[in-house]
């Protein structure tokens, strides 16, 4: 069984880690490996090269093509397009490690081992992390245990409270988060929808919600693109997101911070669920300074914590205390603790008497 990780402790490895170790990333296809990689190193002035191996029919695109050295006479390998020649560290991303070629997979063996690629040194500094995908829908390749040990291996593994964090940061429509929010074995669902006639296969995973998100966002009435949505996501997804956009009297964390008194009356007849729901979209939104007024958004969040504590939702408060005490939002109790600071020691005293 391997080390599962999420995406903050995987930038805590990428910063820890010797850049002469291999680090093998194992898990789903679309939960963001490459996205992540590119971005972390970006911030720190690395290029990061993605090489499908999957992709690759031949040792000769990844080493590159032979060429005669007319002044020795002997035979070259011409550099491949993406191999440094400036003599700067580079981040080799191997995506689909287990769907390589047994032969491109050889060539592989000494860039792991040596540094090296048809006698090139990479330069000094230079990150090597592969990525193997996970699930029965691959046409996989046995990896040679040689090979494997030649990398720490990681199962990685994003929480749905980092890729939500994500989504609200990068504008996804709302009623995707809010679905998510409220189904989280639907980011990456296992349910799939088999297409009778051709055999191929479709589930959600977390590029998949992008994409919806991208065809549905501006749009009020989401009747015909159903059948869009489901080429995306496949049938039985579809089907519970259309039933979530369906429901009445949906609120949404960012609704409560705005304007408190306009979401006030729906909020009576929602489950402890729901509330659970908003709770988290609050922090969110507070953890991403998501809101237009720090001021009105205190005052607000006063009110609705109130109106939870007098309307017998003491399920719900303890929920959201509970959030308090967890340690995924750090901003969001800066901030209670800060701009609502009434709020914050009812909660000790609720936390106190429980």
């Amino acid at each position: 069984m391997n080390i599962s990780i999420s995406i903050e402790e995987l930038k805590r490895l990428l910063t820890a880690m010797p850049t002469d170790q291999n680090i093998m990333l194992t898990g789903r296809h679309g939960i963001g490996k490459s996205e992540i990689l590119t971005n972390f190193y970006a911030e720190r002035g690395m290029k990061v090269v993605t090489l499908f191996l999957g992709q690759m029919s031949d040792p000769g695109d990844l080493i590159g093509l032979p060429n005669k050295n007319e002044q020795t006479g002997k035979t070259d390998f011409m550099p491949p397009y993406w191999f440094p020649t400036d003599g700067e560290p580079i981040v080799l991303f191997l995506d689909e490690l287990n769907r390589a070629r047994p032969e491109v997979l050889q060539t592989v063996m000494d860039l792991v081992l040596n540094r090296k690629l048809a006698g090139r040194q990479l330069p000094k500094g230079s990150v090597i992390i592969s990525a193997v995908n996970d699930g029965d829908e691959y046409q996989l390749t046995d990896l040679d245990p040689a090979l494997v040990s030649r990398f720490n291996i990681y199962q990685f593994r994003p929480t749905a409270t980092e890729w939500l964090l994500w989504a609200q940061e990068n504008g996804l429509d709302e009623r995707v988060v809010y679905f998510i929010s409220n189904n989280a074995d639907w980011l990456d669902g296992d349910i799939k929808q088999v297409d009778e006639y051709v055999g191929l296969e479709k589930s959600p995973d977390r590029r998949a919600w992008k994409k919806v998100s991208d065809l549905i966002k501006g749009i009020d009435r989401l009747d015909d693109y159903k059948k869009f949505v489901a080429g995306i996501i496949g049938v039985a997804a579809t089907a519970a997101f259309y039933a979530s956009v369906a429901e009445k009297n949906i609120v949404y964390g960012k609704s409560v911070l705005v304007d408190f008194s306009k979401v006030r009356g729906k909020l009576k007849s929602l489950q402890l669920h729901h509330l659970a729901v908003i709770n988290e979209g609050i922090f969110r939104c507070l953890q991403l300074h998501d809101y237009a007024d720090s001021s009105t958004s205190a005052d607000n969040l006063m009110a609705y914590a109130d109106w939870l504590l007098d309307n017998e939702k003491k399920e719900a408060f303890a929920n959201f205390t509970n959030l308090i005490t967890d340690a995924k939002y750090p901003k969001a109790v800066v901030f209670i603790s800060t701009k609502t600071p009434e709020l914050y020691r009812k909660i000790i005293t609720f936390i106190k008497n429980l």
